[in-house]
Formats: C-alpha cells, structure tokens, sequence
C-alpha cells in the first residue's frame, strides 16, 4: 500500500500539533523512542500470575498460559505449614510416615517476539503505521520480560531482512533486539523498490519452530498478510508445547472501509488500484479483513492459543494496559 502510505504520511506530519520529530515517531521509530518504553513496563503483564480480573489473560485464558515451569526438588517427610496438596500417598502408604514433594520453580521462561516489519505492515490512517504500533508492542513486551528475569529473544523480519536474536537473560540481547527492529523499521519507505519480493509469515515461523523447542512464551505481531495452510500448521505445532499469543496488528480503515477512497495496493512486487466507490470493490475487502481475524480467532479456539488485536489507531501502551487488565499510569509528583 505504497502510495496511499506515502499520503498518509504526510497527513500524519502536518496535521500534528506536536514538533516534527514526535511526529515522525508516528512512520518511524527510534532506537530512543524504542528504549523509553522500559518505564513503563510495570503496567501490564504477560504471565497468568496475579492477572487482574479484567485482563483477558485470565479466566478461560488464563489456564492456557503456562507459566514458569516446576522442577522436582526432593521427597521428604511432613512439616507443620506444608500444604497437604503436595503429600505423595504412595510413599506415605509404603512408609507409614507423611512425605510431601518439594518442587522449585524454573528461575526463568523462555520469551520470543515475532515482530513483522513488512511493507504491508507500512500503512497507517489515523494514528500510527502498523509497522510502528508492532514496534512499540515489541519493545514493551521486551522490557517486562526482562523485568521479570526471564530471557528474551526474537525474530524480525522485512521484505528482504530477517533478523534472530536468541533468548539470553540479558541487556544486551534486548539491546541488539532493538536495534535489529529499529534497522527493519527504519527501511520501510513508501517508494522503496520492490527487490525480490514480499516475505510470508512461513520462514520466520520455521525458525521459531526451531528454537521454541518447548515451554517457551511466543508472541507474534504481525498483520497476518499473507497466511497460508503451512501457516497454520506451523503455528500449531509451535502452540503445541510452548504458550503462544497472536497480536493482530490493523488500521481503523479495515474495520469500515470508506465509500470513497481510492489507493494502490502493492504486495512489493505487483500493484492494483482499488476504489472503494464500487460496492463490490468495497464489500470483498471489508470480508477480506473480517476473515482474516476470524482464521485467527479459529486458531485460538482451536489451538488454545491466545488471540490480542492491536490497532494502529491508538497508543500502544493504553491498549496492553486495557487488555491485560493493567490501571493507568498515575503521575509522580515532582521530587
């Protein structure tokens, strides 16, 4: 959606009220800008553990959810305070003496972000492009799982890039992560050349298949363009043995698609002008839209994996707060 992005990027600039360089946070991102998102961490959550009750990670959901792992520690004898759930009735039975099982939990859990970063993802009507909304929910994500003290890792992937950063618990893998999104982010432009043609969602997900082995936390941002039946059996058998979230990035243009508005599309290699002043024109991408979050939704039910839509026309940070429960953030007094 080459031209239509370069137009909506020059609407974003000259209607802001802000100075130009907030304004351009709105197509591009900054290494800066990506890093700033660490203050804000602590508003939202990821793992079931205390969610609240009205994040959506919980009820239903919440069970889906691993969490960190328990390791089997030692078999001992009965202590007043331990809890009777942990008893082992068979060694109680053989030795005539309560014993309970001790368990520890895993010191961290693996976490991979899939961030897209495509020319598809290069749109943006309102508040944001995609590609800036995935941004910003990836470094968030990076930040709380750090917090958290569990490892994190990802994979980011343009047109022509793809980037792996495996799980460490450490700065600097967050830091090259970044970097890596920030590069991928910052080479999308409204009259890039085509090269070799748009990347699917199968490659990235092949790799993800072979590091999250197992008991790994996948989250993938992406607006799903371009999903196939190798797609979805790839994200079946990642969502098989580790806990997988799928944030579908949109545009508020998706959801009701105006009766008057001309573009061209592109996919990075072929173009076609729309106009949406034909209802038919119109009717198809509205169902085009609307079935493409439904697969999603399918997918969820199906794979019990976990379905957070995100959209490019509001602040990032607002929408993980309100999805997963999280209060806003109160202003500190100054000091």
């Amino acid at each position: 959606m080459r031209d239509h992005a370069a137009r909506t990027r020059t609407g974003l600039v000259s209607s802001s009220s802000t100075r130009s360089n907030q304004a351009d946070l709105r197509i591009h991102v900054t290494l800066d800008h990506l890093k700033s998102m660490e203050g804000h961490v602590r508003s939202f959550r990821l793992l079931p553990s205390k969610q609240p009750s009205s994040s959506v990670l919980n009820g239903r959901h919440a069970s889906r959810l691993r969490g960190r792992g328990l390791n089997f520690e030692e078999l001992r004898g009965y202590l007043p305070g331990d809890d009777p759930r942990t008893i082992d009735w068979k060694v109680t039975a053989r030795t005539g003496e309560p014993h309970v099982r001790v368990y520890s939990e895993e010191r961290d859990r693996p976490t991979l972000v899939v961030v897209d970063q495509r020319m598809s993802m290069f749109f943006g009507t309102r508040h944001a492009m995609k590609s800036v909304t995935a941004a910003e929910a990836a470094a968030l994500i990076v930040f709380r799982v750090l917090d958290q003290g569990d490892r994190i890792g990802g994979i980011v992937f343009g047109d022509e890039l793809l980037s792996e950063v495996r799980p460490r618990n450490s700065r600097n893998a967050c830091h090259r992560l970044l970097c890596a999104l920030e590069r991928a982010n910052r080479m999308l432009k409204a009259d890039a050349p085509s090269g070799h043609g748009p990347m699917g969602l199968n490659q990235p997900l092949s790799m993800v298949a072979r590091i999250a082995k197992r008991d790994h936390l996948v989250v993938i941002l992406s607006d799903f363009d371009g999903i196939d039946d190798r797609t979805e059996k790839l994200v079946a058998g990642i969502a098989r043995r580790n806990d997988v979230i799928l944030c579908p990035i949109t545009d508020p243009i998706s959801q009701e698609i105006p009766n008057d508005l001309k573009i061209v599309v592109s996919d990075g290699e072929l173009q076609v002008e729309l106009d949406t002043t034909h209802g038919d024109v119109r009717k198809r991408l509205e169902t085009f839209s609307k079935g493409r979050l439904a697969d999603l939704l399918h997918w969820q039910k199906r794979f019990g994996l976990i379905v957070l839509p995100l959209s490019a026309g509001e602040e990032t940070l607002s929408q993980l707060r309100l999805l997963t429960g999280g209060a806003p953030q109160k202003r500190r007094p100054d000091l």
